[in-house]
C-alpha cells in the first residue's frame, strides 16, 4: 500500500511537471508558427530556384544533398530541432516516431471525417515542448510528389527513385496532408 501511495505521489508530481498553461501552449504555438514558415520558405526559394534553372532533373539531387544541411542551419539559428516528417516519407532520415506517427494519423481520421486540422503544442515525459503542424500539399510540389505519368513523368520518376530508392512520397494531390513539422523546442 505505502508503495502504491509513493507510486501515485510521484505520477502526480512528474503530471504536474509536464502540462503546459494555456499561455505557454499560445507562445509555443506561436513559435512552432514562424519556425516552420521560415523553414517552408527557405526550402521553397531554394528549390523553386533549382526548378528555374533546371527542373525537377535538378531540383531532386539538389533537395537530396541540401535539404537536410538547410533545415539544420536553421534548428540552430532558432535553438529548435526541426524535422519534418510523412506516413510516406522519401528520406529514410525523416521516418516518423511512434509519437510523430500517431499525430499523421490522427490528422488522417480528421480530414476523412471534414474536421479541421490544427496545429498542437504539447510537453513529453522528458519536459521537451514539441509543436506538430500539417503539411498540405501545394499545386506547385506535385512535379516530385504527384501521381506518376499525372504529374511525374518517368524521366522525374527514375531520378527520384536513383537517389531515393525506398521513396514512398508519390501519388499526391493538391491540398493532400503531406506530412508534419515536428519541432522540439530546447
Amino acid at each position: 500500500m505505502k508503495n502504491l501511495l509513493m507510486i501515485l505521489v510521484f505520477m502526480a508530481m512528474v503530471s504536474c511537471g509536464n502540462s503546459l498553461t494555456d499561455n505557454e501552449k499560445q507562445e509555443y504555438a506561436v513559435k512552432g508558427n514562424e519556425i516552420s514558415q521560415a523553414t517552408f520558405n527557405a526550402l521553397s526559394e531554394k528549390l523553386t530556384e533549382q526548378m528555374k534553372l533546371g527542373g525537377p532533373a535538378q531540383a531532386i539531387p539538389f533537395c537530396n544533398v541540401e535539404a537536410m544541411p538547410l533545415t539544420q542551419q536553421l534548428s540552430d539559428q532558432y535553438a529548435v530541432t526541426i524535422k519534418r516528417t510523412s506516413d510516406k516519407w522519401r528520406n529514410p532520415t525523416n521516418q516518423p516516431s511512434e509519437r510523430e506517427l500517431e499525430i499523421i494519423n490522427n490528422y488522417h481520421k480528421l480530414i476523412s471525417e471534414k474536421k479541421e486540422i490544427t496545429p498542437i503544442v504539447e510537453v513529453d515525459n522528458n519536459n521537451n515542448k514539441h509543436y506538430y503542424a500539417p503539411i498540405l500539399l501545394k499545386a506547385n510540389c506535385l512535379a516530385c510528389h504527384g501521381k506518376v505519368e499525372e504529374f511525374i513523368s518517368v524521366k522525374t520518376d527514375s531520378i527520384i527513385k536513383s537517389l531515393y530508392p525506398n521513396d514512398k512520397a508519390i501519388g499526391y494531390n493538391e491540398g493532400d496532408l503531406r506530412g508534419i513539422w515536428s519541432i522540439t523546442f530546447e
